[in-house]
């Protein structure tokens, strides 16, 4: 399946010890790399501003001193010098954002996830601070609150309180040096923006076109796969819902190849598993088992509406167009492939079942064993088969099979569009076939029709960047 991007921001209520543990050797048995973009005086300054505001907010809960990024990066990276991978990471953020940064490079202890941890301030040093004198006594409460009169802090012995204070005339009482915390910071598109920069970034140094991600897209045909943490409680669970997922995908690759509308798989996407999941979730709350059993029913709808509409194979053009022969040649390959699944699962697979079936007896355990691992290897050849539909068009240059249909259809009606017109005009000048000018190919058009999607959809453009001397293998 197509592999996709991994980026995930949380709140840090303690920005001075997180940056500790990130950047300590002491604390992480694979640390390769640390990089500032500021001095660690500035965090201390931050920290400790935040946490005046929050309380004069009077807000409950938490004061947040800071966010953090981590970002899972390919395991090829390790190639690339840590320290100038890490410098490129952050500078990209801190050019886009322009707020300061802190950021480590670390492997987890098993060595298999490779990734960065980017702290950053959500607010920015001011140029020049605001300091404000009190023009006359100024008299505060336990929490902080200005109040008006002395006597508002006084106890019934005529004594200040414990925690009131007292601001003298021509001391500072007010002293701003950040400015106020940038409100996009909070909201899902920010994080969705940051997904598709860092993505491209990735993509830009990935040597092997195998290796480049995708950012899922919410609302597509596909079902996103959960990651495991470290020593997460629930991994088998995860991974039993990861499987299932990923059935879901493969089947949703088959039905694409086959012809099914992207509108139709949406249908059963939404009525079959989100609507029902909801409700599920509202009676009972998130009951992994029921989830999974959702989901084997609509894989179950969405098989059966496969089965009933096989269609044949699209018939060959015979014009002299390059890149739609080779789109034709990737279609009847993975138009075999469907053909020696169909062959799998609707002879080979019943047939091996039914001689289990057959299998009566007493001393029959050993043939009985025989036969169920004949049933167990057609269906991991099954499930192979299917993976390769999406490797045929990742080898293509395709992200996966639902943007290889896309093209092909685009192509396919582009190609019917020139032979109408192409017999119109034979007919009216009653001349010979001529070659048509060269136009932009349909993987050119469909790129720059993404291309110009993601520039009405993001507010900054990311410009990609190209591979640099000093990024060094």
């Amino acid at each position: 399946m197509a592999r996709n991007s991994f980026i995930q921001m949380s709140k840090l209520t303690n920005v001075k010890g997180r940056i500790t543990y990130i950047s300590s050797r002491a604390k992480q048995e694979n640390l390769y790399a640390v990089y500032e973009t500021t001095e660690r005086q500035f965090w201390r300054e931050l920290a400790k501003y935040n946490q005046e505001e929050f309380r004069k907010s009077g807000t409950e809960g938490k004061c947040i001193e800071a966010r953090e990024l981590i970002i899972a990066l390919p395991e090829s990276f390790v190639e690339y010098d840590p320290y100038h991978l890490l410098k490129l990471f952050t500078e990209h953020f801190k050019k886009n954002y322009e707020v300061e940064c802190v950021s480590a490079l670390h492997h987890n202890k098993r060595k298999t996830n490779y990734h960065i941890h980017l702290i950053f301030s959500e607010r920015q040093l001011l140029k020049e601070p605001i300091i404000k004198i009190a023009s006359r006594n100024m008299f505060y409460d336990e929490t902080g609150k200005h109040v008006r009169t002395k006597k508002e802090i006084l106890g019934e012995s005529g004594e200040i309180r414990t925690g009131c204070h007292i601001i003298k005339k021509g001391e500072v009482y007010e002293k701003k040096i950040f400015t106020k915390k940038d409100e996009r910071f909070k909201s899902e598109r920010f994080l969705d923006e940051v997904k598709h920069s860092f993505t491209d970034l990735m993509n830009v140094y990935v040597g092997n076109d195998e290796e480049k991600l995708n950012v899922f897209q919410h609302g597509s045909v596909y079902l996103p796969t959960k990651k495991i943490g470290k020593n997460n409680p629930k991994e088998a669970e995860i991974r039993a819902d990861n499987a299932i997922r990923q059935e879901w995908n493969r089947a949703v690759d088959v039905a694409l190849v086959e012809g099914v509308p992207e509108e139709k798989i949406l249908k059963i996407k939404k009525e079959e598993i989100s609507t029902k999941i909801a409700q599920s979730i509202s009676r009972q709350g998130f009951q992994p088992r029921a989830f999974r059993e959702i989901l084997l029913a609509a894989l179950q709808i969405l098989r059966e509406y496969i089965r009933k509409l096989r269609i044949p194979s699209k018939p060959k053009l015979g014009i002299d167009m390059k890149e739609f022969y080779e789109m034709e040649n990737l279609k009847s390959k993975l138009d075999q492939k469907l053909r020696v699944i169909r062959q799998a699962e609707q002879v080979e697979l019943p047939r091996l079942e039914k001689d289990l079936k057959d299998i009566t007896g007493f001393f029959k355990g050993k043939e009985k064993k025989e036969a169920q691992n004949k049933i167990d290897q057609c269906k991991e050849r099954i499930r192979k088969q299917k993976d390769e539909l999406h490797i045929l068009v990742k080898k293509s240059g395709y992200p996966n099979v639902q943007k290889f249909m896309d093209g092909y259809r685009t192509a396919y009606k582009i190609v019917e569009q020139y032979k109408k017109e192409l017999e119109v005009w034979k007919q009216k000048t009653g001349q010979n076939d001529i070659q048509p000018e060269r136009k932009k190919s349909v993987l050119e058009r469909l790129k720059e029709n993404e291309k110009r999607v993601k520039e009405r959809e993001r507010p900054k453009s990311i410009n990609k960047q190209k591979r640099h001397d000093w990024v060094e293998r």
